[in-house]
């Protein structure tokens, strides 16, 4: 009988663990329908963050845009061997965003918006894969105190914008990277030393 009851409780947490697991991926129509910003020039997104990253099948590229459209900042990383789970997907990202950005949580609503690309094998159909991106990038943008923009895959036939139906044979996931220069965000002026640094150093740091 006690066995009996040990084995109930494994499958009974197996099927919560596996339940909890599934439902951390968003379908291609709940996406589609979250009111995601449109980018106004998805294809110089792309070839900007395939010049700058060189993805690679398996590679994931975070990038954060201001208001009109300029790269502040980007990282990419190559995605771990394991099963697709949105909620390790989001602490990639976040840990991602928190070591090229500071957060924007002081904020009463987000400014900057950050996209994803993530480039990987097969066509560009939605997968639960990129079911589980999805979950994570809004995860995480919302932990970060941005708006969650554009899921971008990058497949052997080309990019796409999934829930757009928007994109492009060129950059694909194997095509050489070529020149491009992607509009980014001015830098900060150099520190001069006096009050008037130290007052643009704390307002950079808010």
């Amino acid at each position: 009988m006690t066995f009996g009851f040990a084995s109930s409780s494994a499958a009974s947490l197996s099927t919560s663990a596996s339940a909890a697991s599934a439902s951390r991926l968003l379908e291609l129509a709940e996406w589609a329908a979250a009111g995601i910003p449109l980018l106004r020039n998805p294809r110089e997104v792309v070839s900007g963050l395939h010049a700058r990253h060189h993805p690679k099948p398996g590679t994931a590229i975070v990038a954060v845009l201001d208001p009109d459209e300029r790269l502040c900042a980007s990282a990419s990383f190559i995605r771990r061997p394991a099963p697709a789970d949105g909620w390790m997907f989001r602490n990639a990202l976040l840990s991602q965003l928190r070591r090229v950005i500071p957060h924007d949580l002081r904020r009463r609503s987000p400014v900057r918006t950050a996209v994803l690309l993530y480039c990987r094998d097969g066509d560009a159909r939605w997968t639960e894969e990129d079911g589980a991106w999805m979950w994570g990038l809004r995860d995480a943008c919302t932990l970060h105190g941005l708006r969650c923009g554009a899921y971008i895959t990058l497949t052997q036939d080309g990019w796409q914008v999934l829930g757009e139906g928007r994109g492009g044979r060129r950059p694909n996931a194997h095509s050489a990277p070529e020149a491009f220069a992607m509009s980014e965000v001015p830098p900060l002026a150099p520190r001069t030393g006096g009050p008037v640094s130290e007052v643009l150093r704390r307002a950079a740091a808010r």
